[in-house]
């Protein structure tokens, strides 16, 4: 109620059009149109996007006065135009791997074996699923499941309230929601002049805060969640950063007698919190799958159903409902402790500008923690069971110190980037432990260089762009180890690096500008390359087309806990095996996409993407 309070608080400033010394508005329409491998139609999506900004006369000490707005809506067509893949007729009936039966051997959903609680097909039906994965990887002796794919009000099953519960109409246009995603920035500048030439600035409102001095690698900029569901991550931050309601002030104290500026900025996200959209099964983005993977667990805690290869690590085994799966997503309610804070502290001298940040926030991506409530299959006691695949979906609280550095070297003409950060409160996957998860203080940075360089015998009039970058995750408090019949414990890489290159250039007055990006995820063997060409065809019209494509590694597998004994005796592979304790069985799924990374899990996504923009 807060946000939209404020929103309406500050709409009578754009009517007092006799105090505006500017107005200005841009609008543009678009339609995007990507082509999958093996799918088809993966985007249609049609955007209309207003962006106005209006400004006041100064008075007094205040100065530099103005209300801007940006307001988004879009439809994407291609739930209407594929609904067989993304749509209302997404899905099928689908067989579930069991190799007791032999090498490849399946049986039809719900027709595992059965424990003596199990689930009733009348209410969870053969229909309109996936097996989890299957556009990835084949099963390969390990975990599956059916997943729902449909939209949510023509299948409810395995939409998790208030987190992943999308109906047809927000997917297709995302932002007619609840959170007014269509007002997608609104904000009030005002600067204070103080009497020593100090000067306050203050932003308040809908607005994205950007934190750090790189690109697509979040170490410093996590101040705003992001919408991966747009389009993994290949889309620019700013396009899929997902605005709050924020207080930002900055005290501009200029230059000091040690430096040339120096600035000190104080944000308070104030709006309810918000986790990152990483896509609900059934969108044709889903970053590493996890939506698919969450959707399938909430359906089997709802509903029961039919997993690959588990009992005794071979069987089919059908399970009734709250026996394992995800229950729930616990997200943070809005209050004064969980709202968000953050400290930043920059300055330059001379050729060098650097900043040191501090934030308390939440995290934006979901960590699951087990040892919640769940029936024993064999007995059907309900109770704790150690090491049981059945979670709760939680976003502790992180605190994240961090700084940022920039130098320009005039003697090469090239400028590098630093960030870094420490933050503390992470929490990972890790079946060694009985709550299947442990918390972690994570190290990351990004080291970069950007240089325009003279190709001539390409173009001798403009330089082209060389932008390069390596991004650093270290998780400190990392456990692993191997156990009877595989490694177990956290999937995630100890120590990962991802590196990534632009090349840009211009032509025709540059109207013509082709690029290369690439990005290699070194741990987990996969590349991601995008070829591209913007062509502003005058001063409306602009056309991108590009392809994306993917190389390297796909899935991985990890131990999947199938072996970590929660219901022993019945579950204990023999009899000195302990309670809670895993064996490390392997299976692709569902911790294997840890160490494949957004790249390795999106092996089967190349695409055609085609752009239109029409700007008014």
């Amino acid at each position: 109620m807060l946000k939209v309070a404020l929103g309406f608080a500050l709409l009578p400033v754009f009517q007092q059009s006799s105090f505006a010394e500017d107005v200005r508005v841009n609008t543009y329409i678009e339609n995007a149109t990507f082509f999958r491998k093996d799918v088809g139609l993966s985007k249609f999506r049609n955007t209309l996007q207003i962006e106005a900004a209006k400004s006041f006369k100064s008075s007094g000490s205040f100065s530099n006065v103005s209300l801007s707005g940006t307001f988004r809506l879009t439809y994407d067509g291609v739930y209407d135009l594929n609904d067989e893949d993304f749509g209302e007729k997404a899905g099928r009936a689908i067989s579930i791997e069991n190799v007791a039966a032999g090498p490849g051997a399946t049986v039809l959903f719900g027709e595992g074996l059965a424990f003596p609680f199990t689930f009733d097909t009348a209410n969870n039906p053969n229909e309109g699923m996936i097996v989890l994965g299957e556009n990835l990887h084949a099963t390969d002796g390990g975990v599956a499941m059916g997943v729902p794919v449909r939209p949510c009000d023509t299948d409810s099953r395995g939409c998790i309230n208030g987190y992943l519960d999308k109906d047809m109409q927000e997917l297709r246009s995302q932002e007619l929601n609840d959170r007014l995603d269509f007002i997608r920035e609104l904000y009030f500048d005002f600067d204070y002049n103080l009497d020593n030439g100090s000067i306050i600035s203050t932003r308040l409102g809908k607005q994205q805060v950007i934190w750090g001095r790189t690109d697509l690698f979040r170490v410093l900029d996590v101040i705003n969640p992001v919408d991966y569901s747009r389009n993994n991550i290949y889309d620019e931050l700013e396009d899929i950063r997902i605005p709050m309601w924020i207080l930002k002030t900055d005290f501009r104290m200029g230059a000091t007698e040690t430096f040339d500026d120096v600035n000190l900025q104080l944000i308070w996200n104030f709006d309810r919190y918000r986790p990152n959209d990483l896509g609900q099964c059934g969108q044709p983005n889903v970053i590493i799958d996890a939506g698919c993977f969450f959707r399938g667990m909430n359906s089997l805690w709802d509903n029961g159903g039919t997993v690959a290869n588990f009992a005794g690590g071979v069987a089919a085994t059908d399970f009734g409902p709250g026996q394992i799966g995800i229950r729930q997503a616990n997200l943070p309610s809005w209050s004064l402790s969980n709202t968000q804070v953050g400290l930043k502290f920059e300055g330059v001298l001379g050729d060098l500008g650097f900043s040191l940040n501090a934030l308390s926030y939440r995290s934006q991506m979901p960590s699951i923690r087990a040892n919640i409530q769940a029936q024993n299959a064999f007995t059907g006691e309900v109770g704790l069971w150690p090491a049981l695949i059945a979670f709760d979906i939680n976003f502790p609280r992180l605190t994240m110190l961090g700084g940022s550095m920039d130098y320009y070297s005039q003697g090469i003409d090239t400028v590098f980037r630093v960030e870094a950060s420490h933050t503390s409160g992470e929490e990972f996957g890790n079946t060694l432990r009985e709550d299947l998860y442990s918390e972690s203080d994570v190290v990351r940075y990004v080291l970069g260089a950007d240089k325009s360089i003279f190709i001539p015998f390409l173009n001798d009039k403009t330089a082209f762009l060389f932008s390069g970058q390596i991004f650093g995750q270290h998780i400190l408090d990392h456990e692993r180890e191997e156990r009877l019949l595989g490694t177990a414990g956290i999937p995630d890489w100890e120590e990962n690096w991802t590196a990534t290159l632009l090349i840009k250039g211009w032509w025709m007055n540059n109207r013509l500008s082709p690029q290369i990006l690439a990005a290699h995820d070194v741990r987990a063997s996969a590349t991601a390359v995008s070829l591209s060409v913007e062509w502003i065809v005058n001063d409306n019209f602009k056309f991108t087309g590009g392809v994306n494509f993917k190389l390297g590694t796909g899935a991985r597998k990890f131990d999947d806990c199938r072996t970590c004994n929660p219901w022993s005796p019945f579950t204990a592979a023999f009899p000195e095996h302990t309670p809670g304790s895993t064996l490390g069985l392997q299976g692709f799924e569902p911790l294997g996409r840890f160490q494949s990374g957004p790249i390795g899990m999106a092996q089967k996504e190349d695409e055609l993407q085609f752009t239109l923009r029409y700007s008014f």
